[in-house]
């Protein structure tokens, strides 16, 4: 049995007219499992990389916000994915706020397009499954996110945790 892949992935958040929005990604590349999705940011390990090393590198890879940026960057828990067709994944989930000046969503992006989305209207977009479960988690700041989402196909058919 293959190890789990590890990645990370932030929900960076600020507040745009009084309203509490996250920093996504709208995922356009055809040779991304994720197409047409939409992410928060984040991205698999490299070696002998710890999550918050990786968490933060990718953050500035896929964004340009650097370390200096982000206010409370807090790590929440483990996600562990199980797929008949993506395989397994183990991810280290963040959350952090965006403190920085610049607007980031006009910055180029390889993984797809950056937008600032709220928090509260989020479940609207076309997301995987899921991440529903995981944004009602997130909800409660104490307590720590450990989920088992377990897919058939695109289809999420158990949750524990």
């Amino acid at each position: 049995m293959n190890e789990p892949v590890k990645t990370t992935l932030c929900y960076l958040h600020k507040y745009i007219n009084n309203e509490l929005c996250y920093l996504l990604i709208h995922k356009t590349r055809n040779d991304d499992p994720n197409k047409d999705k939409y992410l928060g940011i984040g991205g698999h390990f490299l070696q002998g990389e710890k999550s918050e090393e990786c968490v933060l590198r990718e953050i500035k890879e896929e964004t340009g916000i650097v370390e200096e940026e982000i206010l409370h960057l807090e790590h929440r828990g483990i996600v562990h994915f199980h797929s008949n067709i993506y395989g397994d994944e183990d991810m280290y989930l963040y959350t952090g706020e965006y403190i920085g000046e610049d607007i980031v969503t006009s910055r180029k992006c390889n993984e797809g397009n950056l937008i600032w989305y709220s928090v509260e209207r989020i479940c609207e977009l076309p997301i995987w499954e899921g991440d529903k479960v995981m944004f009602e988690r997130m909800k409660d700041l104490s307590k720590p996110i450990n989920l088992d989402l377990t897919y058939k196909g695109d289809k999420l058919v158990r949750v524990i945790g």
